[in-house]
């Protein structure tokens, strides 16, 4: 029997995963769903997720604060791996790693017809055009580098360092919450088509990546050279 897998990106419960869940599954704040958030602005029973015909479809269950799909309102709609589900606060992230990498795989030789093999585009967000342009990479580059390849497999994940400090903990909890709050202010106004192979980056958005991934970039060196003077 086919069973789902949901990834909590954001809210209350971020960092949890609900594993292997039997179809169907409902998703709420009451006890009794299958997916259960501590989300105050989640429904007692905001959407439900079914199978039918091979497909697996969300439907909104008439929520009081709707249910998003990459962003976009919906009252029903196929899920697809990798699509992210906005209920209240909370934003879910739909299938394994392994799932979500595999679609990828799935999606690059559209992708390569679509962009010739080292050219460029021009740069542009929402359809302005920023006067720079972007060079594109061939397939040994970039389409061997697609999004969740490098975490298809959660065996791979470096480990935590163990027995910390309460005062570490914490510490480490901060910086990570810190550049969470990053990515996730950038992924808020992402907006995906329809079947969910392209999404529209802003231009603020693309700045709060760049952002978070200038901080990651400090943070390491100063693990690494514990003497280096970061410039923060």
């Amino acid at each position: 029997m086919k069973t789902l897998t949901f990834q909590v990106i954001e809210g209350v419960d971020k960092g949890r995963i609900f594993r292997e869940l039997p179809i169907p599954v409902t998703i709420g704040r009451e006890e009794g769903n299958l997916l259960r958030l501590n989300d105050e602005r989640v429904s007692r029973f905001h959407a439900k997720v079914q199978q039918e015909d091979g497909d697996i479809i969300l439907t909104d269950l008439e929520s009081t604060n709707g249910t998003r799909v990459n962003g976009s309102p919906i009252q029903i709609r196929r899920l697809r791996a990798g699509d992210q589900i906005s209920v209240g606060r909370s934003m879910l992230l739909f299938g394994t790693l392994e799932e979500i990498a595999a679609r990828r795989q799935s999606e690059r030789p559209a992708a390569k017809a679509a962009t010739p093999e080292g050219g460029t585009v021009p740069g542009s967000v929402a359809g302005d055009d920023l006067g720079f342009e972007m060079q594109t990479l061939g397939p040994t580059q970039a389409h061997d580098r697609t999004a969740f390849d490098w975490a298809r497999n959660e065996g791979d994940m470096p480990p935590l360092p163990q027995k910390l400090s309460a005062a570490q903990s914490a510490r480490l909890a901060e910086i990570f919450d810190y550049l969470h709050r990053g990515l996730a202010v950038a992924a808020e106004n992402m907006q995906a088509n329809d079947d969910g192979t392209e999404v529209r980056l802003g231009f603020a958005e693309w700045q709060s990546i760049q952002a978070t991934q200038m901080f990651l970039a400090r943070y390491m060196r100063s693990v690494a050279d514990p003497n280096h003077q970061a410039d923060w």
